[in-house]
């Protein structure tokens, strides 16, 4: 059984991370139980957990519920600080109910940039960038889906939520940890980079003009970046005319569109599908 640290003031300076911060607060400078100083993020459950330990992310320390009859993860060893509270001490303290068996503070590593993330990660793996995805929810959804149907890594514009955001990690159930990404900073900027790295670039949209993505075919590289945009305005029209083709999910009735999660994981599956 491993010893914890019991929890009964919920305004305790030893879990100030846990403390109702958020997200944007906790990725800045901040002095971590270790003594180093670096950005944090906040994971939930056990499964996610698990799951940024396994993509090398360094656990600081963890927050359980003091009545939890489940063993504790079996990846927690003595280096991790375990504190424990009551429902109702973790109620104020989270402001919310902990019902995924724990809530864990990780250390941030330094992003990889977009030149190493193309040359040397994704190779002929689809690649997918991202203009102006600022819903947590949405990221999650794309980046679970990103990891299960053969995407090899991401790009994010500076506009993009943080794929860390702990709704981010919950939505992705951590999938997301193993998928690597890094950001760059205009959408032109970015395209120069794809383009010299060799990759077609696809926009989604679905304009009048876009083509379906059924009848579209792997360029002979076989490396292709998937563009997708915000779920009101799409992308911008940098990206759409900055692309090598403007693509698009055939659509029956009068619906001219979907979330933009769903369209994520359909124009994954479909790219691996192609010949």
């Amino acid at each position: 059984m491993m010893p914890k640290i019991s929890i009964t003031d919920p305004d305790d300076p030893q879990i100030a991370v846990f403390q109702g911060l958020r997200d944007h607060v906790l990725r800045q400078k901040r002095e971590l139980p270790s003594g180093d100083m670096g950005g944090i993020f906040i994971c939930e459950g056990d499964i996610p957990v698990g799951r940024a330990l396994e993509a090398g992310y360094q656990l600081e320390s963890i927050l359980v519920d003091a009545k939890r009859r489940k063993a504790m993860p079996s990846y927690l060893d003595e280096t991790v600080t375990v504190y424990a509270a009551s429902p109702e001490v973790l109620m104020r303290i989270t402001g919310y109910n902990i019902h995924r068996g724990a809530i864990a503070c990780f250390k941030r590593r330094s992003l990889i940039t977009p030149q190493d993330l193309l040359t040397q990660i994704v190779q002929d793996k689809t690649l997918l960038v991202l203009e102006g995805i600022n819903n947590p929810t949405n990221m999650g959804v794309m980046l679970r889906c990103a990891a299960g149907l053969g995407v090899g890594g991401v790009l994010l514009d500076k506009t993009c939520s943080d794929p860390l955001y702990r709704r981010a990690v919950r939505v992705s159930m951590g999938e997301a940890f193993a998928l690597p990404y890094a950001r760059f900073g205009t959408i032109t900027e970015g395209l120069e980079l794809i383009h010299k790295a060799g990759y077609e670039t696809w926009a989604m949209t679905p304009g009048p003009d876009a083509v379906a993505l059924h009848q579209m075919k792997k360029p002979a590289s076989g490396k292709v970046a998937l563009l997708l945009g915000t779920e009101a305005a799409g992308l911008t029209n940098e990206a759409l005319l900055g692309a090598d083709k403007q693509v698009k999910i055939a659509m029956s009735g009068k619906v001219d569109s979907i979330n933009v999660g769903a369209a994520a994981a359909i124009a994954f599956y479909a790219t691996q599908t192609l010949s």
